[in-house]
């Protein structure tokens, strides 16, 4: 895709858009106020049956839930576009790479560093590709390596605190304008399609995390404990399932209410049927 006056090094400006979403980042210019929160349940009785089978080929790296999380989000990104748009300095734009981002804990402890990780998704990828990147980013987040964001922050420590206030403001002036240098933001999460969380990793229950002004990020998903919940059918009848929660945190101003409806419906389907996953990524989807 070429680049055109007013396009990004990361992004395309969208010059074809409703008078709506032409005038929302004017009157509502900061991502952290347009803050929309989604929630769902995912019953994941075939996502358990799945993995138990994946796993029972004995892969050296083992197939998990947050992989699955991953590769249906990035998939649904593909499928749904609108979805990896992004606002910056009151002008909207359509990303040029569909990306996930997440934490790594180098060791489940309080004194425990923490290592970011970004996955560059293509459209011929799949669960298995997904499943790949993620263990080469896992591997080298645990290593004594030091990944592209924590490197740019550490550079920051070096710098007198008065002057470091003045380097903060140039640096926003700049990420509004997408002139930050790659360098320094190559590894930063907060520049990715979508920054995932695993709470339930650490014991803990499904919230929400906020957008930040900083970066292009418009999209934020937190993955809950696995637990037992109810499920009713039509009839009211109930039965209990394994299930998990997911938080949702979007920038509303990117699409509409009804494209969100079916995003959410197409990243429901993807979870509650998982072997979707092991076709391309850009392969359409009935739901």
């Amino acid at each position: 895709m070429g680049k055109r006056f007013g396009d990004r090094r990361d992004g395309v400006l969208l010059r074809d858009i409703s008078a709506m979403h032409l005038m929302m980042p004017h009157l509502y210019p900061n991502r952290c106020d347009n803050e929309a929160f989604i929630e769902e349940r995912i019953d994941l009785t075939n996502v358990h049956a799945y993995l138990e089978k994946k796993n029972a080929e004995n892969p050296a790296y083992k197939y998990n839930l947050f992989q699955v999380m991953v590769t249906a989000m990035l998939k649904t990104i593909v499928l749904r576009p609108k979805m990896n748009r992004f606002i910056a300095n009151n002008n909207m734009y359509m990303r040029r790479e569909v990306s996930a981002a997440f934490v790594v804990k180098k060791l489940f402890a309080d004194h425990g560093a923490e290592a970011l990780a970004i996955v560059r998704a293509k459209g011929s990828d799949t669960l298995e590709t997904i499943h790949e990147e993620i263990y080469r980013q896992v591997s080298l987040c645990r290593s004594d390596d030091v990944d592209d964001a924590t490197k740019s922050l550490n550079l920051m420590q070096k710098i007198p605190r008065p002057v470091l206030r003045v380097v903060g403001a140039l640096l926003r002036f700049l990420d509004r304008r997408g002139w930050v240098p790659y360098a320094l933001i190559k590894g930063d999460p907060l520049y990715s399609s979508v920054m995932l969380t695993n709470l339930g990793s650490i014991g803990l229950n499904a919230g929400y995390h906020h957008l930040a002004n900083w970066g292009t990020t418009s999209i934020f998903c937190v993955l809950g404990r696995m637990g037992m919940h109810p499920f009713y059918d039509d009839e009211g009848n109930v039965t209990m399932r394994r299930s998990v929660d997911i938080g949702l945190t979007i920038d509303e101003r990117i699409a509409d209410g009804y494209y969100f409806s079916r995003t959410i419906r197409l990243l429901k389907k993807l979870l509650e049927n998982p072997e979707l996953l092991e076709r391309p990524l850009e392969e359409e989807v009935e739901y």
